[in-house]
């Protein structure tokens, strides 16, 4: 019989078997296969003698990720010495054998101890010699199939997971943290990082996870993009731990930089490169990592510099300032440019509250540095209210003061002053008061819908409330001439109105203004034979501009000012003035928006027999009116152009009417207001002064009525009105 040693250890309550002998089954002996997750074996004819001379082997086999526990619920086999005769040998990847009841020095039995297979196959091996001496009843096992837990069992690093490990019934599976994918082997954990493109000029860039261990299997990517101009520099702090080999460079872990042409590196070992130069405004940072190795990774700053030529240093804008104040500029550098209180920022036209200029690749700035120019707060609706200027300039500047009240209000004059912000603020900080206006107020409202009537459409009472009716006499004149023309009520004391119906006809391009004592002014007229003594008033003061060109009646505007104030009430009211254009503002009134026009159409008897004609001859004493669409102004200059005359359409003139013509394109009185309602609030606005037409006879077809466009006025009657005459 063969000899044999047995070498048993415990752990943790269970019994492992080491022998060390080769062991051999006779190729006689009977084989079972056993498959099930637990079972039962039992010696031949158990529980009675097992019989003489027999070998049974049992291979048990289940899935993988179990292993296989047995237990010996009885046995009893014939001792021998070391188990030479009979025995029953329990063999995974160790062997056991055991015989005997009970342990002896030179026999071993199961008694309660557990067997557990270290993998998924176990055989058990029955032999009994030729001799018993005795009546031996044999043995009974039991095997079950138990669950691996390899996420404890895992100290390998080949075959442990990388991040977290999950066990299940029969196997187990590795996931990764928030970031990270699990790589193609099902264990390590690699971080996706090749799209980190950074464009600020300088900052931070470290391995995934620094300090900690960066991730295995990892091709990563980090590009730098700055602008054009602009140099990028690396440097690395001395935290820095790669993985490398102590003969061959960088075969497992390493970092590399490209920069255009030049590369740099590979880069591994525990010491960090020196400053890297790229020379480059695109940087590519490569870093590889294969799938072992807990090394702690990278970190490395980079800053980048322009290489264009400096901007100058620019001086400050008097009442301005720059920021930052610098002894040298770079390329992308920029500069703030802000003003004092009470200063604005303007440039072309533009008003800004700061404005920013860069540095440029080729040493200029973007822009030439903008004036600081000191706030207006604007001339003072006196349709309204009454104003005093404390300047002998009628200055309406940052800091300049005024005395403001409302008209006909039982509270005295409040001192205001022109803020910062460009209003009128009093000392308590109240803005100018919301005095109570009629502008452009019809006390009448209008028509739904006023379609086009010729010969016009008789005016209800207050529906214009602001149109004024002008008696004119010139006394310069044998005989004494007379005629009358309209103007628009602006305040009690103020009426707009043409340049030329206050001018005296002459042969030559003279300017002869009527005196101020022949011309009246009378309001709330509807029908001119119920004139009234107390709605009339005598003119104390009549401005003419002084650019007005009796020619082609070019500036043909002019201002009359009243001796004494006329009554507000719901036939008499102002009509408002429209805002100044800004610059680069398109055309006011736009093409094709509609106006309306009032006015008597009386002529004067002896009229002059000028080309230009201001008064078309209709006579209504009734106010009549009519909506007319303002003309495209290339359709207006060409249709003047094409006469035989040399008419001159200027920027100071728009066109209105229809393109067929129609007696109603020529009505109105000379100095009568084309006015048009505000979308926003509601109010009439004077757009146009009825000025002149052409010598065909009105309504001929393509013959427009010219208007006086007051828009481009606006400063200039706020500043006459505001001035003491």
């Amino acid at each position: 019989k063969a000899t044999t040693s047995l070498l048993m250890a415990s752990e943790i309550g269970r019994c492992r078997f080491h022998l060390f002998f080769h062991s051999r089954i006779p190729a006689w002996a009977q084989v079972l296969l056993l498959a099930d997750m637990y079972g039962t074996i039992q010696s031949p004819n158990f529980p009675e003698s097992y019989p003489k001379d027999n070998e049974l082997q049992w291979n048990v086999t289940v899935p993988s990720g179990y292993t296989i526990r047995l237990y010996f619920m009885h046995f009893d086999i014939e001792p021998s010495y070391l188990c030479e005769y009979d025995y029953v040998k329990v063999k995974t990847e160790e062997l056991a054998a055991f015989c005997g009841r009970e342990n002896t020095d030179t026999e071993r039995v199961p008694a309660d101890d557990v067997i557990l297979s270290p993998g998924s196959m176990l055989s058990v091996a029955f032999r009994s010699d030729f001799s018993n001496e005795e009546r031996h009843s044999g043995f009974e096992a039991h095997y079950s199939a138990v669950d691996i837990d390899e996420c404890r069992g895992k100290n390998d690093e080949e075959l442990a997971c990388d991040h977290f490990c999950h066990n299940y019934i029969g196997g187990y599976y590795c996931s990764c943290r928030y970031g990270y994918q699990l790589h193609s082997d099902n264990r390590t954990c690699k971080v996706e990082c090749s799209d980190s493109v950074y464009t600020e000029r300088s900052g931070l860039i470290t391995s995934s996870d620094f300090p900690k261990p960066y991730p295995k299997s990892s091709d990563c990517v980090y590009r730098i993009e700055v602008e054009e101009g602009f140099l990028v520099t690396l440097d690395f702090e001395d935290s820095f731990d790669i993985e490398d080999h102590p003969e061959v460079p960088c075969p497992y872990d390493y970092i590399k930089i490209e920069a255009g042409a030049r590369v740099f590196g590979p880069f591994c070992g525990d010491r960090p490169p020196d400053r890297i130069q790229t020379l480059s405004n695109s940087v590519s940072i490569r870093f590889h990592s294969d799938n072992s190795g807990e090394n702690l990774g990278w970190k490395l700053t980079y800053a980048s510099a322009g290489n264009s030529p400096q901007c100058p240093v620019l001086l400050a804008p008097p009442n301005g300032h720059l920021e930052p104040l610098q002894s040298q500029y770079l390329f992308k550098e920029h500069i703030t440019v802000t003003c004092d209180p009470g200063y604005s920022l303007q440039k072309d036209g533009e008003e800004f509250e700061h404005y920013q200029i860069k540095c440029q690749t080729d040493g200029t700035w973007s822009s030439n540095i903008p004036l600081c120019k000191v706030v207006d707060c604007g001339l003072i609706d006196v349709s309204v209210g009454e104003v005093l200027y404390q300047s002998s300039t009628n200055s309406t500047t940052f800091g300049t003061s005024i005395q403001y009240r409302c008209r006909n209000s039982p509270t005295g004059y409040s001192v205001y002053t022109c803020g910062q912000s460009g209003l009128w603020v009093r000392q308590d900080g109240a803005s100018l008061p919301a005095c109570n206006s009629a502008c452009g107020q019809p006390s009448q409202p209008f028509p739904a819908q006023q379609k086009r009537i010729v010969g016009g459409r008789t005016a209800p009472e207050g529906l214009f409330p602001w149109q004024v009716l002008l008696s004119v006499k010139d006394v310069s004149r044998v005989p004494v001439g007379r005629w009358f023309g309209s103007g628009a009520l602006l305040s009690p004391t103020w009426v707009l109105t043409a340049a030329h119906v206050l001018s005296s006809p002459r042969r030559d391009p003279s300017i002869v203004p009527v005196a101020p004592e022949h011309v009246r002014a009378t309001v709330g007229l509807t029908n001119v034979r119920n004139s009234l003594p107390s709605t009339s008033r005598q003119a104390e003061h009549l401005i003419l501009h002084p650019h007005f060109d009796p020619r082609n009646y070019d500036n043909d505007i002019a201002l009359v000012r009243l001796q004494q104030e006329v009554v507000l009430g719901d036939l008499v009211r102002p009509v408002c003035l429209p805002a100044p254009p800004l610059p680069a503002q398109a055309l006011v009134p736009t093409p094709g928006a509609l106006g309306v026009v009032a006015g008597w159409g009386i002529s004067a008897a002896d009229a002059s027999g000028s080309g230009l004609t201001s008064d078309p001859g209709v006579v209504s004493e009734v106010l009549q009116y009519v909506k007319l669409p303002v003309v495209a102004q290339e359709e207006c200059e060409a249709s003047y152009a094409s006469r035989s005359l040399n008419y001159n359409i200027t920027a100071n003139m728009f066109c209105a009417g229809f393109y067929e013509g129609g007696r109603d394109t020529c009505l109105g009185d000379s100095g009568g207001a084309f006015v048009m309602e505000d979308p926003r609030s509601g109010r009439w606005v004077a757009h146009g002064l009825v000025s002149w037409a052409g010598p065909e006879e009105c309504g001929s077809e393509r013959v427009y009525g010219v208007y006086t466009r007051v828009a481009n006025y606006v400063h200039w009657l706020h500043a006459e009105m505001n001035t003491e005459h």
